[in-house]
Formats: structure tokens, C-alpha cells, sequence
């Protein structure tokens, strides 16, 4: 079995489930790699000071390897034009990587690119203003009681059917809020597991009544890919029973604080974050600029997809 170097999604895995202590062999398994993969991502990238491991530097550390082990550039300023023209569309590195080398433009990885990136920063240059923000830190919760609201009757995630978990159908979502600052404006986010398409809802509150109206209202735009929801234990899902009655989905909730078993939708609120950061106020937010923004996620190519947009994969069924 070849190696595959450990991503940016499995460092942030790594670092979640170290808070959770988990031990690197129940780490390697949950990731589906070897213990010995885990244990020297660990010892690498961990800071020798305290011996705290985090994403960030993680990949910071590995890029300066990376980028240390290169030496010359054989890219034009055509090349480069190219790729800043992507940047600025807010695509990652490894999107920009991918899809130029799946329609044949250029080969390029993205450690190249990042390379570049820090240069420019060095040099006092912009484009590292195009990357996605650090991950943002969480408090240790351990084993303390879950103080959430709690609804009895409530699936519970294991209880999802086989072909949720293995994606191997569309038509299967997950659901968030997301808060901005100051006011009680926020967004419901839903993204499809199989082929990554996002929805996004603008809401004055997390109040139940104002997300289930907002999502009965999604989910008219694609009534026959809406089987099942997987929510976490906001009281905004509480009424979740009428939405299954007015689409016909089914909802399941995850365990409490096990944020890595809505994976797929705590990636889409990193990404979400670009467009509206952290600190910022959702107050002048409409639907309609809610729908540019998923339009803008819906057309990136994504790495699990080939470098398809998820668009292009639910699109072409």
C-alpha cells in the first residue's frame, strides 16, 4: 500500500481528537491510517517546547521542509498570472493545483504555490490575503455534561442508513448554524455529502421557527435529492419533526461535541469563513448574497471530486 502524505483536514482531525484524548493508536483508526503515520506527524510537527500540536504549524512545518528540499522555479509570469487570477476567486492552493493539471494547463503542485505565496508576504505582497483563515481554537470540554437543549425521541447518527456513510447516493446533507458578531443574525449552512453542494440561509436569529422555514424553503430548490439531514443538538433543530412532515426527510443528530461525525459540514463553515470572517456582522446579509456565496463554494473544483466542482458531480448525477 503506497503513502499518502497526512492532509490538512486529517492535522485538524488529529489536533480535535487530541483534546478529546484519544491516544494515537485510536487517532490512527478513526483517520483509517497506520498508528506509525500518527506518530510521526506527532513528533514532527508538534512545538518543542510544550508539545502542543497545531494545524497551523503543522503545515507550516511541512512546507518549510518542502520548500527547503526545492531549489529554481521553471514557471512563467504567463504561469503565475494564471494562478493569481484563481487566488483571487478565493481558491485554495490545492484547488488551483488540481484543476490546472486536470484540464491540462499546468503542472503545478501546491507546495509551489504556497512557496510563492510566503515569498510575496516576506516581500510585503498580498496574496496571502487569499488564503483561509487559521483554525480557531476550542476549549477542552473532557467528559462534563452535555448542557445543550435535549429532545427526546431524537435518531441518533448510528442509525443512519449504510449508504449516508459511505456517500454512495446523493441526496443526503448536513446542517449548521453559523453566528455572526454583535447582533443575533446568523446563517444555516447545509452542504450534500456525496458531491459537496451548499446551500446557505440567512437568518435574524437561531430560533427554531425561523430555521425551519428557512430550510423547508432550501430544500423546494432540489425535492428530489432531500433523504436525510444530520444535525447537532442546537435547540434551532428542535422542530425538525415539521419539517419531516411538510419534505419528507429524515433527521439524524450526532453525539454530542464529536463535531469530526459532521465532518463534511465543519469543513464548509472553515470555508464559509472566507466570505464572512469571524468578528464580522451577518446584519446587512440578504438571501440573495447568501446564494452568490454558495455559488462561489458550489464552482471551486474540490480534491476528493477529481478536481470537479460539486456542481458538475450533482449536476451530472
Amino acid at each position: 500500500m503506497s503513502y499518502h502524505q497526512v492532509t490538512s483536514d486529517e492535522r485538524y482531525m488529529i489536533s480535535k481528537l487530541r483534546q478529546q484524548d484519544f491516544n494515537q493508536a485510536e487517532i490512527a483508526h478513526m483517520l483509517g491510517r497506520h498508528r506509525s503515520t500518527v506518530s510521526r506527524e506527532l513528533r514532527r510537527n508538534s512545538s518543542r517546547g510544550d508539545g502542543h500540536y497545531r494545524p497551523s504549524k503543522a503545515v507550516e512545518r511541512t512546507r518549510g521542509r518542502q520548500s527547503r528540499s526545492r531549489r529554481n522555479s521553471r514557471f512563467t509570469g504567463d504561469d503565475w498570472c494564471q494562478v493569481y487570477g484563481l487566488l483571487e476567486e478565493r481558491w485554495s492552493p490545492d484547488q488551483i493545483a488540481g484543476r490546472l493539471r486536470r484540464a491540462g494547463t499546468l503542472s503545478i503542485s501546491h507546495e509551489t504555490i504556497y512557496v510563492h505565496i510566503w515569498r510575496d508576504k516576506a516581500a510585503g505582497g498580498p496574496l496571502h490575503r487569499y488564503l483561509r483563515g487559521a483554525a480557531k481554537n476550542c476549549r477542552k470540554r473532557r467528559n462534563r455534561y452535555d448542557s445543550r437543549g435535549r429532545l427526546a425521541g431524537k435518531r441518533h447518527i448510528s442509525e443512519r442508513p449504510h449508504a449516508v456513510n459511505t456517500r454512495a447516493t446523493l441526496g443526503h446533507w448536513e446542517i449548521d448554524t453559523v453566528i455572526g458578531a454583535h447582533t443575533k443574525d446568523c446563517v444555516a449552512t447545509l452542504v450534500e455529502r456525496k458531491s459537496g453542494v451548499t446551500m446557505i440561509g440567512k437568518l435574524t436569529d437561531r430560533g427554531k421557527r425561523g430555521l425551519t422555514r428557512r430550510v423547508r424553503m432550501l430544500a423546494r430548490r432540489v425535492p428530489d435529492y432531500f433523504d436525510t439531514v444530520t444535525a447537532d443538538n442546537g435547540t434551532e433543530f428542535h422542530d425538525y419533526k415539521v419539517i419531516e412532515a411538510a419534505t419528507g426527510v429524515r433527521f439524524y443528530f450526532a453525539t454530542p461535541y464529536h463535531s469530526w461525525e459532521r465532518g463534511t459540514n465543519e469543513n464548509l463553515n472553515g470555508l464559509l469563513r472566507q466570505y464572512l470572517p469571524k468578528g464580522s456582522s451577518f446584519a446587512g446579509l440578504t438571501q440573495r448574497d447568501c446564494d452568490a456565496i454558495a455559488h462561489h463554494l458550489n464552482t471551486r473544483p474540490r480534491k476528493r471530486l477529481g478536481y470537479r466542482t460539486p456542481e458538475e458531480c450533482f449536476h451530472g448525477r
